[in-house]
């Protein structure tokens, strides 16, 4: 028998009476945003917020899951039209625009940007106007992903915002592929359901794919 709600076999994990009042913001829509959007869309979020200046070039489609036919896009447009083939009822505004510190964000943030400068910038603007805030860092097969929604966890957030200088060189997704992206998207939307459940959410999280290593500290 077809199921009649698509939110059926989730329900036990998503609480979706919680998502109709939480608006997501995402502030960069490359690697990691890109699935960390979709992924939202189709857990069933009804407000979502992309900011993304960038526009759609030959390599995101293999490293970043963009279509060949949106080269040329801007990412957010690009976006907003692929999570509302998901969900057309989702209110999506897409944000062509580096994040700006006056910016107004959803109760969810999740920042997916690739420096350290402009992670700190963006906390220290909006970080504490979130009731959840997810951070996720790749590079190459090696993933972080930071989550704050307490004292304790947001105390923890801000000693890995250390300056620029002290960051690996070159971008954080400089190298990567769509299965670390789309790994990082999910652990990062994990969380964000642990956190709509009521449960602790991990401050501190990394994953090497290439040892099959986790890490929670």
């Amino acid at each position: 028998m077809m199921a009649t709600d698509r939110f059926s076999r989730q329900a036990e994990l998503v609480p979706q009476e919680r998502l109709q009042t939480i608006g997501v913001t995402i502030l960069g829509a490359g690697a990691i945003g890109r699935q960390v959007a979709l992924q939202a869309a189709a857990l069933g979020v009804r407000r979502l917020q992309i900011v993304d200046f960038d526009t759609v070039e030959l390599t995101n489609v293999t490293t970043q899951g963009y279509r060949h036919a949106e080269i040329g896009l801007t990412k957010v447009e690009a976006t907003r039209r692929a999570a509302l083939e998901i969900d057309k009822t989702i209110q999506v505004d897409a944000v062509i625009d580096r994040f700006r510190p006056k910016m107004r964000v959803g109760e969810a943030v999740f920042t997916c940007v690739d420096s350290i400068g402009a992670r700190e910038a963006i906390w220290r603007a909006v970080g504490g106007l979130s009731r959840f805030w997810c951070d996720g860092r790749m590079l190459g097969e090696s993933l972080r992903i930071l989550s704050a929604a307490d004292a304790s966890s947001r105390a923890h957030y801000a000693t890995t915002l250390f300056p620029q200088a002290e960051a690996q060189a070159g971008r954080c997704t400089a190298h990567g592929t769509i299965y670390a992206s789309a790994v990082a998207a999910g652990l990062m939307l994990h969380q964000f359901c642990r956190w709509l459940r009521g449960q602790a959410v991990d401050a501190d999280l990394s994953l090497s794919l290439t040892a099959s290593e986790l890490t929670v500290a």
